[in-house]
């Protein structure tokens, strides 16, 4: 995923990651391709690591609204893998493309080959490198497939510019790209509002 996001972040960007986690990401960033920024994120423990790598943050619960953020303030916005887990989803999608010039998100993909035969198989909930938490453990609220995600860009005007689609590893192949809701793991979308 970061050789990704290195392509597709030009250098010197403003920067918004949005569940920034611990900051591993936004720092990365901030080393290889000089963007500056901030990292939004709800724990507590996560900001503490985060301002350890030297990164500004913000302690703010995204589902309660992202106000403070002004029209096209950032070159780009990065929710990764963390939209499933908001209790608003598509308001969170709205607020990044008003945000970001450009805007960068990664889903799991629920309707993988992979989790379609544990479920048939086991009739549990599936658990994969993707999806790595048990049905009672997991931060995810909304999991979703490929085109359930793309018919919601669609139904809020939101554009793919681009798509990649790859397994828990980062590894993509022909099988994906033929059938990519079957067989995609993960997917990283960028995205544009609608002019």
């Amino acid at each position: 995923m970061n050789s990704i996001l290195n392509a597709w972040i030009p250098k010197n960007s403003e920067v918004l990651d949005l569940g920034c986690g611990d900051g591993s990401l936004l720092a990365s960033l901030k080393n290889k391709l000089n963007v500056s920024g901030y990292g939004v994120d709800i724990s507590e423990k996560k900001i503490q690591l985060s301002l350890s790598k030297g990164l500004n943050v913000i302690e703010q619960d995204i589902d309660e609204g992202l106000d403070n953020f002004k029209d096209a303030s950032f070159d780009i916005v990065i929710m990764s893998q963390s939209i499933q887990a908001l209790k608003k989803p598509e308001n969170a999608l709205k607020e990044i493309v008003r945000i970001g010039k450009e805007c960068i998100v990664s889903i799991p993909n629920f309707a993988n080959l992979k989790c379609r035969v544990q479920l048939a198989l086991t009739g549990k909930m599936p658990v994969s490198n993707a999806l790595p938490y048990d049905w009672y453990s997991t931060p995810n609220l909304h999991l979703c497939s490929l085109k359930d995600f793309e018919s919601l860009c669609k139904k809020l005007n939101i554009r793919v510019i681009e798509r990649k689609l790859s397994d828990s590893n980062g590894r993509s192949s022909f099988l994906m790209k033929t059938f990519p809701n079957l067989f995609t793991e993960v997917a990283l979308y960028k995205l544009k509002q609608e002019d």
